[in-house]
Protein backbone atom coordinates (compact mmCIF):
# COMPACT_ATOMS: atom_id res chain seq x y z
CA UNK A 1 0.00 0.00 0.00
CA UNK A 2 1.06 3.44 -0.93
CA UNK A 3 0.93 6.44 1.70
CA UNK A 4 3.10 9.55 2.79
CA UNK A 5 3.67 11.52 5.62
CA UNK A 6 4.57 14.76 6.66
CA UNK A 7 6.02 16.96 9.72
CA UNK A 8 7.45 19.84 10.42
CA UNK A 9 6.36 23.79 11.49
CA UNK A 10 7.14 26.91 9.46
CA UNK A 11 9.96 28.45 11.51
CA UNK A 12 10.64 24.74 12.97
CA UNK A 13 14.26 22.95 12.29
CA UNK A 14 12.84 21.12 9.02
CA UNK A 15 10.22 19.58 7.56
CA UNK A 16 10.40 15.67 7.08
CA UNK A 17 8.19 13.46 5.14
CA UNK A 18 8.23 9.50 4.86
CA UNK A 19 6.91 7.72 1.14
CA UNK A 20 6.07 4.34 2.02
CA UNK A 21 5.19 1.61 -0.97
CA UNK A 22 7.57 2.82 -3.90
CA UNK A 23 8.97 0.00 -5.20
CA UNK A 24 12.66 -0.71 -5.98
CA UNK A 25 15.20 0.04 -8.76
CA UNK A 26 13.86 3.41 -9.56
CA UNK A 27 16.73 5.83 -9.99
CA UNK A 28 16.04 9.12 -8.49
CA UNK A 29 17.69 12.59 -10.57
CA UNK A 30 18.14 14.62 -6.92
CA UNK A 31 19.15 17.61 -9.13
CA UNK A 32 15.55 17.60 -10.94
CA UNK A 33 13.81 17.08 -7.34
CA UNK A 34 15.66 20.32 -5.82
CA UNK A 35 14.89 21.80 -9.31
CA UNK A 36 11.40 21.51 -8.37
CA UNK A 37 11.56 22.76 -5.22
CA UNK A 38 13.45 25.61 -6.29
CA UNK A 39 10.66 26.30 -8.69
CA UNK A 40 7.93 26.39 -6.15
CA UNK A 41 9.60 29.11 -4.35
CA UNK A 42 9.59 31.30 -7.62
CA UNK A 43 6.79 33.06 -8.71
CA UNK A 44 6.17 36.85 -8.73
CA UNK A 45 4.34 38.12 -5.78
CA UNK A 46 6.21 36.18 -3.34
CA UNK A 47 7.70 37.22 -0.14
CA UNK A 48 11.00 37.94 1.70
CA UNK A 49 11.32 34.44 3.38
CA UNK A 50 12.10 32.90 -0.65
CA UNK A 51 15.08 34.96 -0.74
CA UNK A 52 16.11 33.28 2.55
CA UNK A 53 15.29 29.45 2.03
CA UNK A 54 17.02 27.26 -0.48
CA UNK A 55 15.32 23.93 -0.16
CA UNK A 56 17.28 21.21 -0.78
CA UNK A 57 16.49 17.50 -0.28
CA UNK A 58 18.27 15.40 2.13
CA UNK A 59 17.92 11.62 1.90
CA UNK A 60 17.64 9.90 5.35
CA UNK A 61 16.20 6.13 4.43
CA UNK A 62 15.23 4.27 1.35
CA UNK A 63 17.59 5.42 -1.14
CA UNK A 64 21.24 3.98 -1.62
CA UNK A 65 23.80 4.28 -4.59
CA UNK A 66 20.75 6.64 -5.90
CA UNK A 67 17.82 3.73 -5.86
CA UNK A 68 14.86 3.44 -4.31
CA UNK A 69 15.57 0.42 -2.38
CA UNK A 70 11.55 -0.45 -1.95
CA UNK A 71 11.92 0.38 2.28
CA UNK A 72 9.55 3.57 3.22
CA UNK A 73 11.81 6.23 1.84
CA UNK A 74 12.77 9.46 4.28
CA UNK A 75 13.56 13.21 3.24
CA UNK A 76 14.34 16.57 5.14
CA UNK A 77 13.92 19.66 4.14
CA UNK A 78 16.08 21.97 6.59
CA UNK A 79 14.15 25.52 7.21
CA UNK A 80 16.92 27.87 7.09
CA UNK A 81 14.68 30.79 8.80
CA UNK A 82 15.12 28.27 11.59
CA UNK A 83 17.98 30.16 12.87
CA UNK A 84 16.33 33.76 12.97
CA UNK A 85 13.31 32.01 15.20
CA UNK A 86 15.41 29.69 17.45
CA UNK A 87 14.44 31.29 20.70
CA UNK A 88 11.02 31.36 19.53
CA UNK A 89 10.83 27.99 18.06
CA UNK A 90 12.98 25.67 19.68
CA UNK A 91 11.46 22.16 19.94
CA UNK A 92 12.49 22.00 24.06
CA UNK A 93 12.83 25.61 24.90
CA UNK A 94 11.33 27.62 22.73
CA UNK A 95 8.82 30.15 24.05
CA UNK A 96 7.61 33.95 23.29
CA UNK A 97 4.47 36.68 23.68
CA UNK A 98 1.65 34.47 21.84
CA UNK A 99 -0.22 35.47 18.81
CA UNK A 100 -3.35 36.43 19.91
CA UNK A 101 -5.69 38.12 17.30
CA UNK A 102 -7.24 35.41 14.74
CA UNK A 103 -6.84 35.91 10.94
CA UNK A 104 -10.06 35.52 9.18
CA UNK A 105 -9.75 32.85 6.41
CA UNK A 106 -6.56 31.23 8.32
CA UNK A 107 -6.55 28.13 10.95
CA UNK A 108 -5.79 30.55 13.37
CA UNK A 109 -9.13 30.66 15.27
CA UNK A 110 -10.53 26.98 15.10
CA UNK A 111 -7.56 25.29 15.38
CA UNK A 112 -7.06 27.04 18.88
CA UNK A 113 -10.47 25.70 19.84
CA UNK A 114 -9.64 22.55 18.55
CA UNK A 115 -6.48 21.94 19.73
CA UNK A 116 -6.92 24.11 23.16
CA UNK A 117 -3.95 26.53 22.34
CA UNK A 118 -3.90 30.01 23.69
CA UNK A 119 -1.04 31.04 21.35
CA UNK A 120 -2.29 31.17 17.92
CA UNK A 121 1.55 30.43 16.58
CA UNK A 122 1.31 26.87 17.97
CA UNK A 123 -1.98 26.41 15.54
CA UNK A 124 0.05 28.79 12.66
CA UNK A 125 3.01 27.60 11.97
CA UNK A 126 1.49 24.17 10.96
CA UNK A 127 -1.18 25.14 9.13
CA UNK A 128 0.96 27.57 7.29
CA UNK A 129 1.66 26.42 3.28
CA UNK A 130 5.61 26.25 3.79
CA UNK A 131 4.56 22.58 4.90
CA UNK A 132 3.85 22.63 1.04
CA UNK A 133 7.99 22.30 0.25
CA UNK A 134 7.77 18.39 1.57
CA UNK A 135 4.68 17.79 -0.28
CA UNK A 136 6.56 19.02 -3.42
CA UNK A 137 9.61 17.43 -2.25
CA UNK A 138 7.75 13.78 -2.27
CA UNK A 139 5.83 14.82 -4.97
CA UNK A 140 8.94 15.18 -7.12
CA UNK A 141 9.72 12.20 -6.66
CA UNK A 142 6.40 10.25 -7.35
CA UNK A 143 7.15 12.10 -10.41
CA UNK A 144 10.14 9.94 -11.32
CA UNK A 145 8.63 6.82 -10.93
CA UNK A 146 5.65 7.98 -13.15
CA UNK A 147 7.69 8.83 -15.43
CA UNK A 148 8.87 5.38 -16.16
CA UNK A 149 5.38 4.39 -16.36
CA UNK A 150 5.31 7.22 -19.64
CA UNK A 151 2.99 9.56 -17.02
CA UNK A 152 3.82 13.23 -17.19
CA UNK A 153 2.38 15.91 -15.53
CA UNK A 154 2.56 19.78 -15.96
CA UNK A 155 0.76 22.59 -15.60
CA UNK A 156 0.05 26.81 -16.08
CA UNK A 157 -1.42 29.64 -14.42
CA UNK A 158 -5.01 30.67 -16.39
CA UNK A 159 -6.20 33.50 -13.78
CA UNK A 160 -4.62 35.78 -11.11
CA UNK A 161 -7.58 37.89 -9.41
CA UNK A 162 -9.96 39.87 -12.26
CA UNK A 163 -6.84 38.70 -14.84
CA UNK A 164 -8.47 35.27 -16.71
CA UNK A 165 -5.70 34.24 -20.09
CA UNK A 166 -7.30 32.08 -22.50
CA UNK A 167 -7.95 28.36 -21.31
CA UNK A 168 -5.45 26.36 -23.76
CA UNK A 169 -5.73 22.97 -24.80
CA UNK A 170 -2.09 22.93 -25.54
CA UNK A 171 0.96 25.10 -24.50
CA UNK A 172 4.89 25.00 -24.47
CA UNK A 173 5.76 24.44 -20.94
CA UNK A 174 8.90 26.61 -21.87
CA UNK A 175 6.89 29.64 -22.16
CA UNK A 176 5.45 28.56 -18.59
CA UNK A 177 8.77 28.75 -17.24
CA UNK A 178 10.03 31.41 -18.90
CA UNK A 179 6.97 33.12 -17.23
CA UNK A 180 7.29 35.28 -13.76
CA UNK A 181 3.48 33.99 -13.20
CA UNK A 182 3.67 30.74 -15.21
CA UNK A 183 1.23 31.77 -17.79
CA UNK A 184 2.66 31.17 -21.17
CA UNK A 185 -0.02 34.15 -22.65
CA UNK A 186 2.29 37.36 -23.07
CA UNK A 187 -0.39 39.87 -22.86
CA UNK A 188 -2.07 38.11 -19.87
CA UNK A 189 0.90 37.70 -18.05
CA UNK A 190 1.72 41.09 -18.25
CA UNK A 191 -1.56 42.19 -17.00
CA UNK A 192 -1.81 39.18 -13.95
CA UNK A 193 1.74 41.57 -12.87
CA UNK A 194 0.19 44.59 -12.67
CA UNK A 195 -2.74 43.33 -10.83
CA UNK A 196 -0.52 41.82 -8.01
CA UNK A 197 1.67 45.22 -7.83
CA UNK A 198 -1.52 47.19 -7.76
CA UNK A 199 -2.62 44.49 -4.81
CA UNK A 200 0.67 44.50 -3.15
CA UNK A 201 0.53 48.96 -3.03
CA UNK A 202 -2.95 48.69 -1.63
CA UNK A 203 -1.57 46.19 1.64
CA UNK A 204 -3.91 43.01 -0.47
CA UNK A 205 -3.47 40.12 -1.52
CA UNK A 206 -4.92 37.79 -4.75
CA UNK A 207 -6.05 34.61 -5.46
CA UNK A 208 -6.65 32.64 -9.04
CA UNK A 209 -6.92 29.21 -10.72
CA UNK A 210 -4.39 27.12 -12.49
CA UNK A 211 -4.69 24.08 -14.57
CA UNK A 212 -2.69 20.54 -14.32
CA UNK A 213 -2.44 18.40 -17.05
CA UNK A 214 -1.39 14.97 -17.08
CA UNK A 215 -0.78 12.10 -19.95
CA UNK A 216 -0.18 9.08 -20.77
CA UNK A 217 -2.11 7.80 -18.07
CA UNK A 218 -3.56 4.13 -19.05
CA UNK A 219 -6.85 3.57 -19.77
CA UNK A 220 -8.16 2.13 -16.02
CA UNK A 221 -6.50 3.90 -12.77
CA UNK A 222 -9.10 4.12 -10.45
CA UNK A 223 -12.54 2.30 -10.00
CA UNK A 224 -16.34 2.61 -9.84
CA UNK A 225 -16.99 -0.20 -7.73
CA UNK A 226 -15.92 2.44 -4.02
CA UNK A 227 -16.88 5.86 -3.97
CA UNK A 228 -13.66 6.17 -2.56
CA UNK A 229 -11.94 4.38 -5.22
CA UNK A 230 -13.07 6.76 -7.73
CA UNK A 231 -10.02 8.94 -9.40
CA UNK A 232 -12.04 12.04 -9.72
CA UNK A 233 -12.49 12.17 -6.25
CA UNK A 234 -8.92 10.79 -5.29
CA UNK A 235 -7.54 13.80 -7.24
CA UNK A 236 -10.00 16.30 -6.12
CA UNK A 237 -9.86 15.31 -2.72
CA UNK A 238 -5.82 15.54 -2.87
CA UNK A 239 -5.54 19.03 -4.21
CA UNK A 240 -8.56 20.29 -1.68
CA UNK A 241 -6.23 19.46 0.68
CA UNK A 242 -3.66 21.98 -0.80
CA UNK A 243 -3.99 25.13 2.05
CA UNK A 244 -6.08 28.05 -0.08
CA UNK A 245 -7.67 25.50 -2.98
CA UNK A 246 -11.53 26.49 -2.45
CA UNK A 247 -12.63 24.02 -5.81
CA UNK A 248 -11.36 21.79 -8.07
CA UNK A 249 -12.99 20.89 -11.74
CA UNK A 250 -12.53 18.08 -13.68
CA UNK A 251 -12.62 18.69 -17.19
CA UNK A 252 -15.63 21.19 -18.33
CA UNK A 253 -16.53 21.94 -14.49
CA UNK A 254 -18.83 23.59 -13.57
CA UNK A 255 -19.73 25.10 -17.08
CA UNK A 256 -20.81 21.30 -17.91
CA UNK A 257 -24.44 22.24 -15.70
CA UNK A 258 -25.25 24.54 -18.30
CA UNK A 259 -24.52 22.76 -21.20
CA UNK A 260 -26.98 20.03 -22.81
CA UNK A 261 -25.77 16.23 -23.27
CA UNK A 262 -24.94 15.92 -26.97
CA UNK A 263 -22.28 18.72 -26.06
CA UNK A 264 -21.24 17.78 -22.44
CA UNK A 265 -19.91 14.22 -23.55
CA UNK A 266 -16.96 12.89 -25.12
CA UNK A 267 -18.64 10.97 -28.55
CA UNK A 268 -16.57 7.94 -30.13
CA UNK A 269 -15.32 7.47 -33.80
CA UNK A 270 -12.77 4.94 -35.63
CA UNK A 271 -9.58 6.66 -36.72
CA UNK A 272 -9.67 6.05 -40.69
CA UNK A 273 -6.16 5.18 -41.25
CA UNK A 274 -5.94 2.29 -38.56
CA UNK A 275 -9.15 2.09 -36.93
CA UNK A 276 -8.29 3.04 -33.91
CA UNK A 277 -11.32 4.03 -30.98
CA UNK A 278 -10.88 7.72 -30.93
CA UNK A 279 -12.29 10.31 -29.22
CA UNK A 280 -12.26 13.96 -31.27
CA UNK A 281 -12.87 16.08 -27.48
CA UNK A 282 -11.96 16.29 -24.30
CA UNK A 283 -14.80 17.35 -22.15
CA UNK A 284 -14.77 15.15 -19.75
CA UNK A 285 -10.92 15.96 -18.68
CA UNK A 286 -9.91 12.25 -18.81
CA UNK A 287 -12.21 10.78 -16.50
CA UNK A 288 -15.39 9.12 -16.61
CA UNK A 289 -17.24 6.92 -14.43
CA UNK A 290 -14.23 7.21 -11.69
CA UNK A 291 -11.35 6.09 -14.57
CA UNK A 292 -9.55 7.31 -16.59
CA UNK A 293 -10.16 6.52 -20.21
CA UNK A 294 -6.77 7.31 -22.01
CA UNK A 295 -7.57 10.86 -22.61
CA UNK A 296 -5.09 13.58 -20.96
CA UNK A 297 -6.66 14.43 -17.33
CA UNK A 298 -7.34 17.64 -16.68
CA UNK A 299 -7.73 20.20 -13.80
CA UNK A 300 -8.69 23.13 -13.05
CA UNK A 301 -7.93 24.60 -9.10
CA UNK A 302 -9.03 27.81 -8.01
CA UNK A 303 -6.83 29.17 -5.33
CA UNK A 304 -8.32 31.96 -2.83
CA UNK A 305 -6.36 35.20 -2.02
CA UNK A 306 -4.13 34.31 0.87
CA UNK A 307 -5.44 35.50 4.54
CA UNK A 308 -2.28 37.48 5.55
CA UNK A 309 -2.70 41.02 4.55
CA UNK A 310 -0.36 43.76 5.42
CA UNK A 311 -3.78 46.03 5.56
CA UNK A 312 -5.15 43.75 8.45
CA UNK A 313 -8.61 42.74 8.26
CA UNK A 314 -10.91 42.94 11.58
CA UNK A 315 -10.59 40.63 13.95
CA UNK A 316 -10.36 40.49 17.55
CA UNK A 317 -7.92 39.96 20.71
CA UNK A 318 -8.90 36.38 21.84
CA UNK A 319 -7.10 36.93 25.40
CA UNK A 320 -8.31 40.76 25.90
CA UNK A 321 -11.87 40.26 24.34
CA UNK A 322 -11.32 43.43 22.14
CA UNK A 323 -11.76 44.17 18.71
CA UNK A 324 -7.99 44.05 17.04
CA UNK A 325 -6.48 43.96 13.82
CA UNK A 326 -5.61 40.59 12.73
CA UNK A 327 -2.12 39.47 13.24
CA UNK A 328 0.09 40.23 10.00
CA UNK A 329 2.75 37.87 9.95
CA UNK A 330 5.74 37.85 7.15
CA UNK A 331 3.75 36.74 3.72
CA UNK A 332 3.12 36.92 0.06
CA UNK A 333 1.19 38.69 -1.80
CA UNK A 334 0.31 36.03 -4.62
CA UNK A 335 0.71 32.55 -4.16
CA UNK A 336 -0.91 31.30 -7.38
CA UNK A 337 2.48 30.67 -9.41
CA UNK A 338 3.68 28.54 -6.91
CA UNK A 339 0.37 26.99 -6.03
CA UNK A 340 0.67 25.25 -9.59
CA UNK A 341 3.59 23.69 -8.59
CA UNK A 342 2.19 22.31 -5.40
CA UNK A 343 -0.84 21.16 -7.65
CA UNK A 344 1.31 19.29 -9.49
CA UNK A 345 2.79 17.45 -6.74
CA UNK A 346 -0.38 16.65 -5.12
CA UNK A 347 -1.91 15.54 -8.24
CA UNK A 348 1.77 12.72 -9.21
CA UNK A 349 1.30 11.51 -5.30
CA UNK A 350 -2.65 11.21 -5.87
CA UNK A 351 -2.01 8.93 -8.72
CA UNK A 352 0.91 7.12 -7.20
CA UNK A 353 -1.58 4.83 -4.83
CA UNK A 354 -3.97 4.05 -8.26
CA UNK A 355 -1.20 3.21 -10.70
CA UNK A 356 0.62 1.10 -7.95
CA UNK A 357 -2.60 -0.84 -6.64
CA UNK A 358 -3.47 -1.87 -10.81
CA UNK A 359 0.20 -2.41 -11.68
CA UNK A 360 2.20 -2.54 -8.26
CA UNK A 361 5.46 -4.92 -8.11
CA UNK A 362 8.03 -4.96 -5.07
CA UNK A 363 10.75 -3.80 -8.32
CA UNK A 364 10.56 -1.62 -11.38
CA UNK A 365 10.95 -4.05 -13.13
CA UNK A 366 8.06 -5.77 -12.05
CA UNK A 367 5.73 -2.90 -11.80
CA UNK A 368 6.99 -2.06 -15.80
CA UNK A 369 6.07 -5.98 -16.79
CA UNK A 370 2.70 -6.23 -15.16
CA UNK A 371 1.86 -2.61 -17.12
CA UNK A 372 2.93 -4.10 -20.16
CA UNK A 373 0.75 -7.12 -20.03
CA UNK A 374 -1.96 -5.11 -19.36
CA UNK A 375 -1.55 -2.82 -21.81
CA UNK A 376 -1.32 -6.01 -23.97
CA UNK A 377 -4.30 -7.86 -22.67
CA UNK A 378 -6.74 -4.76 -23.63
CA UNK A 379 -5.49 -4.46 -26.90
CA UNK A 380 -6.75 -7.72 -27.24
CA UNK A 381 -9.89 -7.46 -25.96
CA UNK A 382 -11.80 -5.84 -29.08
Amino acid sequence: MFRYLTAGESHGPALVGILDGLPSHVKLDVERINETLLRRQGGYGRGARMKIERDEVEFLAGIRGGETLGSPIAVLVRNRDYERNRELMDPLTGTGPPLTNPRPGHADYAGALKYRQRDLRNVLERASARETAMRVCLGAICAQLLENLGITTRSYVSQIGPVVAPELDEWNQCDVEKSDVRCPHESSARAMIAAIDEAKAAGDTLGGRFIVRVDGVPVGIGSNRQPNQRLDGILAGALMGVQTVKAVEVGLGGEVAGRPGSQAHDVFQLEKSAGAVVRPSNRAGGIEGGMSNGEPIVLRVSVKPIPTLMKALKSVNLHERTDAPASIVRSDVCVVPAGAIVGEAMVRLALTGPVLEKYGGDSLQETLANLHRSNAAAKALF
